[in-house]
């Protein structure tokens, strides 16, 4: 008699379909499993936000330094020029700017300045961590440092992926993110409840 008609055999393909039907079943019903997930951040390509507090010198010259949170508006204050549009740009882009407005207005001929962020906006981990809330971003952080700054994760914790909210350019997205993935600044992380 061939294998494939002997009744153990048959059996067992029926068990072992039975098994991969369910688990694919399981997989299917994973929290956020519908999710996408979000593209890739590259940490050295960091922009001013509004809520980052960024310090500001131009070397040599005392009076041309500030500490200032970004309002709102995204913009700065600087002396003799005015406010300046910082929301959007990278601290090397907002300081080219303010180099070049300081020797086109002629305050400075050789206006060297440099741009700091000395607080960033926070991330925010709810859900099932054990201290939810919102935590210092640091350059770097990936998901499951952002769940460490939480106090890890609760016994109840799915850990393969996280919900997040990012805020883009076009307003809010929504996304999964895996936790060695770099998060941004003001991104909502919710780590969902493991069904099983």
């Amino acid at each position: 008699m061939p294998a494939s008609r002997h009744p153990k055999f048959s059996r067992r393909v029926a068990a072992s379909a039975s098994l991969s039907l369910a688990l694919a079943t399981l997989a299917g019903c994973a929290p956020g499993g519908d999710l996408k997930a979000l593209p890739p951040y590259d940490p050295s390509s960091y922009v001013i936000g509004v809520g980052d507090r960024v310090h500001i010198t131009t070397f040599g010259e005392r009076d041309f330094q500030t500490d200032q949170r970004i309002p709102i508006d995204g913009h700065v204050t600087f002396p003799l020029i005015g406010p300046v549009m910082a929301k959007g740009a990278t601290p090397e882009q907002l300081a080219s700017t303010l180099s070049a407005d300081l020797r086109e207005r002629r305050v400075l001929r050789d206006a060297k300045v440099m741009v700091s962020i000395d607080e960033y906006r926070p991330v925010s981990v709810i859900g099932e961590v054990e201290h939810g809330g919102q935590f210092a971003y640091q350059p770097g952080m990936t998901l499951l440092s952002a769940v460490a700054a939480a106090g890890g994760f609760t016994y109840r914790a799915f850990q393969d992926y996280a919900y997040v909210v990012r805020q883009g350019a076009d307003g809010p997205v929504v996304g999964r993110l895996s936790p060695q993935d770099y998060v941004q600044p003001n991104d909502v992380i919710r780590i969902y409840e493991r069904h099983f």
